[in-house]
């Protein structure tokens, strides 16, 4: 059974525009360059169509890898989630036990996961570890520095 992707609206609109400019914009550019490649002669010794024709495969495997990853999306509406315990698209201000550090993140599906934004993914060590937990419970965290605990403190859906 393929993983289920957890994205926000926003996240879904980010990922289906991206797919419908791939298909869209991307084929057209990738097939122009291909025919310019090929009008160039022996295609045995044409690195420019080599090069073409590669980069044809990787944007086929993006597309493919966006429609894999947005037929198992589900949407979630924040205004249904529950707060009692740290879910997807939770906001949640954990405390480092031992040095007393308080840090706010948010929650989310791998693809939309953004450091500089405080949005950890649920799939990473600190979103694993809180996951299920509940304001007062302490998530024991393994970094490669060793384990450590944090303290939630506080869960709200933004």
């Amino acid at each position: 059974m393929p993983d289920i992707n957890y994205l926000t609206p926003e996240g879904y609109k980010k990922l289906k525009e991206e797919l419908d400019e791939l298909k869209g914009k991307g084929r057209t550019e990738a097939a122009a360059a291909i025919a310019e490649a090929r009008e160039k002669g022996d295609l045995s010794e044409n690195a420019e169509y080599d090069a073409a024709k590669d980069a044809q495969g990787m944007l086929e495997m993006r597309i493919s890898e966006l429609e894999k990853t947005l037929s198992n999306s589900r949407v979630l509406d924040a205004s249904q989630l529950d707060t009692s315990k740290v879910t997807v698209l939770s906001d949640v201000v954990i405390k480092n036990v031992k040095t007393g550090k308080e840090m706010k993140y948010k929650l989310v599906s791998e693809s939309e996961a953004d450091a500089k934004a405080r949005k950890i993914s649920v799939t990473s060590p600190i979103g694993k570890g809180l996951l299920g937990k509940a304001v007062g419970e302490i998530a024991q965290i393994q970094t490669p520095r060793g384990p450590i605990e944090f303290e939630v403190v506080d869960i709200s859906i933004s």
